[in-house]
Order: C-alpha cells, then structure tokens, then sequence
C-alpha cells in the first residue's frame, strides 16, 4: 500500500490570485507596506501566522495580519474573478488514483481546516482522502508533524509514502518525515529549490506526475 500525500495550494489549486489580493488588503487594513507578488508568493504552504512572520518579522501585527487576511480570503472568495481552479489534469489525476486499491490518498497543506474541507467538498472529493492535515492539526510547515500525523492515519510507513508539493516546505517537511518528496514545477516555488530542498524530482505537467504512479502489473 503507498500514501500519496498532496499539497493544495500551488499542488492542487491554483490560489495565487485570491493569495496575493487577500494579503494586499490584510496589509493596507494595518497601513503596511503591500508585499510584493514574489513575496507574497514565497509564504505559501505557511500557517498564517508563519507566513506573517516571514513577512513582518515577530515584532509585527502577526495576529491581527492573519485575521484581516481571512476575512478578506473569505470575501474575495466569493467573487468569480477570484476562483481557485484545480491546475490542468489534478482532477483526473487524483481521481485515477483515488480507484486503485494500492493506493490511500492524504492532503497535507497550510490551509485552515475550513479552507481544506471547501476545497475537498467543492471538488467532490468527500472520502476521498484517508487523512487531511490542515494548519489546525499540527505545526506549520517545514515541521515533519503534519506528514508524521498523514501516516500514522493511514496506517503507512514513510517508506511508501510520498508527498507531492509546489514549495520548498513540502519537501522539507517529507525529507524530515522519511518520505520521498517529489515537486511539481507550476507552483510557487523554482524547480532549483525544490531539488535543493530535498526532491527527488519535480515534474511539469500532471500527465508527467501520473507516470510517476503506474497501476498494478495485471495478473
């Protein structure tokens, strides 16, 4: 049995319109300076308050940052021109894979618990998904509890799990778990830093992701 564990933002979805916007106004609310699109960017697959700090530095707004940041998440959201799409061929994909008996899927992300179950309801992926991490389960990203807690769920061992991410968190936190890493190159982080970080390889379509995971020998 092998655990594939995804990301969702940068992995899965493609966030980074409705990412970028909801930290501008989370920003203008507390008269900060707007990060840039590549810095903003970077912090993704960070709790919040992770992400914040990266930005702003402990001595910054931190909490208040977070909440103004999901209440305008929350808002922007609901604006057609803010959709969070799935990346071309994830839906197949994870479909594909959710059918095969060798296979139990996991989600590992920085997302809210409510974020995470909007996206997996939206998607119609309800029970789907042996194990769902979110940012209310465990520590932030780069730590390994998140993807530790995946496993220990699915009743897998880190050496037949896998987890697939767009930034150098993800890797990081699978290099620390004992799984393979392996890293998509649509997302927010460059394919030299996710090799850096500790993937095995990164791909750059999900037909490539896919071939990754060929099906059981007929028998």
């Amino acid at each position: 049995m092998k655990l594939i564990v995804f990301d969702v933002d940068g992995t899965l979805v493609d966030s980074q319109h409705l990412i970028v916007a909801a930290q501008g106004v989370a920003f203008a609310e507390h008269g900060l300076k707007v990060p840039s699109r590549a810095e903003s960017l970077s912090v993704v697959g960070l709790s919040l308050p992770q992400a914040f700090r990266r930005l702003v530095g402990d001595d910054g707004p931190v909490e208040g940052l977070s909440e103004s940041y999901k209440r305008a998440f929350n808002a922007l959201r609901l604006d057609p021109d803010y959709e969070e799409p799935l990346f071309a061929g994830m839906s197949d994909l994870v479909a594909r894979l959710h059918a095969r008996p060798d296979v139990r899927l996991g989600i590992a992300t920085g997302k809210s618990r409510r974020g995470l179950d909007r996206i997996v309801d939206g998607n119609g992926w309800a029970g789907w998904f042996s194990t769902t991490q979110s940012a209310d389960d465990a520590p932030s990203k780069p730590d390994p509890a998140m993807l530790l807690q995946a496993m220990a769920e699915a009743d897998v061992a880190p050496s037949a799990t896998v987890m697939i991410g767009d930034t150098t968190y993800d890797m990081a936190m699978a290099v620390s778990a004992g799984a393979a890493a392996i890293g998509v190159a649509w997302g927010y982080h460059p394919a030299g830093a996710l090799f850096g970080a500790g993937a095995v390889t990164v791909v750059e379509t999900a037909a490539a992701l896919a071939d990754l995971f060929p099906g059981p020998a007929a028998g």
